[in-house]
């Protein structure tokens, strides 16, 4: 996931070695940072997390997030990492960062977690796309080793089977847990002889999955895999994740179970907008960055959310996903009234502290206060 954080939402970096490091996929590969014995509290992640790299390419800083795919339990930190090309900066990381060199590691960021539930017998269903697997496989390590009753299946999207990452690593997990876990395979450009296996992971395809792959439950009779699902984990590009996540929505996951985290920058809104709001013109917004406060914004009016129209009037803010899903853009409302489309990533101690999401945020008053100096 590109990141724009910038100085006042940066992140703790530490210098950590290389360990190791191994090609997965032409075009991807892993790396494993050595944590000194000094800087080992610095690094609890819980499953789901991930950290930003920082190093220089092309004369300029780059920070990229990647996913644990590492779980808590294995006390190390191992990144899975997607090569964009041959004049990338994820290529020139590969080619140029060898065992023992230091890289620049932020502290672990990231909410794509769920509560461990050891003593409860429970259904998880995860959708993968690519790279997308990353945290999904942290995930399915950690329940699978934290929680002796839960079951998981993995629907994971590629193009073509050489193109699958951990794909060694996940069979062999099926077959140390065979009857808790199951992974199926979903190729868009390679065929397959069954048609269900052929095509991308979207709103269809998850209604066969339903009733193809989910509908008989040997563990209950009188009812089927899909309903006695728990939680739902998706990861992959925001088209993808929109499909699945309001797939999973109709037909009857309730939106506090489905938890997804976004790899790129994605403009829409996950879910339709199922609310309406009162017309407001000439919004007086007053924004307060790096110590700098600048007042006399005006935005049109409410109909659109309040962080694209000031990145459309030029205003350099924090943002990666747009979507209410990342949290790079976490400000104080200090002044006003705003009425979030996607209250999902905040807690509710962070909403009675006056934090919104001014990515996922629609104006409901005149004049509106926002402080993104959070530090």
């Amino acid at each position: 996931m590109e990141n724009q954080l910038t100085i006042a939402n940066q992140p703790q970096f530490h210098r950590l070695k290389i360990a190791k490091k191994r090609q997965l996929t032409k075009n991807a590969f892993a790396l494993e940072l050595a944590i000194p014995e000094d800087l080992k509290s610095k690094y609890q992640f819980q499953a789901g997390q991930y950290v930003t790299l920082k190093y220089h390419f092309n004369e300029k800083e780059i920070q990229n997030d990647y996913s644990f795919t590492s779980a808590p339990f294995e006390n190390k930190i191992e990144l899975a990492i997607k090569i964009n090309g041959d004049e990338s900066s994820t290529n020139f990381l590969f080619k140029n960062y060898q065992i023992g060199d230091e890289i620049s590691v932020s502290e672990p960021l990231g909410r794509f977690c769920i509560p461990s539930r050891p003593n409860e017998k429970r259904t998880i269903l995860a959708f993968a796309s690519g790279i997308g697997i990353t945290p999904i496989f942290s995930h399915i390590k950690n329940i699978l080793h934290e929680e002796q009753f839960t079951r998981i299946f993995l629907f994971y999207g590629n193009k073509s089977y050489e193109d699958i990452v951990l794909k060694q690593e996940l069979e062999d997990l099926q077959k140390e847990n065979v009857g808790r876990f199951e992974v199926f395979y979903f190729l868009s450009q390679e065929k397959v002889k069954d048609q269900l296996f052929q095509g991308r992971l979207d709103e269809k395809k998850i209604s066969l999955i339903i009733n193809q792959i989910l509908h008989l439950d040997e563990d209950d009779d009188e009812s089927t895999i899909w309903d006695s699902t728990d939680k739902v984990l998706i990861c992959g590009p925001g088209e993808m994740i929109k499909s699945v996540a309001n797939a999973c929505y109709n037909h009857g996951i309730p939106k506090k179970n489905i938890h997804f985290e976004l790899f790129e920058a994605f403009n829409d809104d996950i879910y339709p907008t199922e609310k309406e709001f009162p017309l407001i013109e000439n919004v007086n917004v007053k924004i307060k960055f790096n110590h700098i406060e600048k007042d006399g914004i005006v935005l049109k009016n409410n109909e659109r959310k309040i962080l694209q129209q000031l990145l459309d009037l030029g205003y350099k803010l924090p943002y990666s996903c747009k979507s209410g899903i990342c949290g790079s853009c976490l400000c104080y409302l200090k002044n006003g009234e705003v009425d979030m489309t996607e209250d999902e990533y905040l807690t509710e101690n962070e909403k009675s502290q006056g934090k919104i999401l001014p990515c996922v945020s629609i104006a409901m008053s005149k004049d509106v206060s926002l402080d993104f100096d959070l530090y």
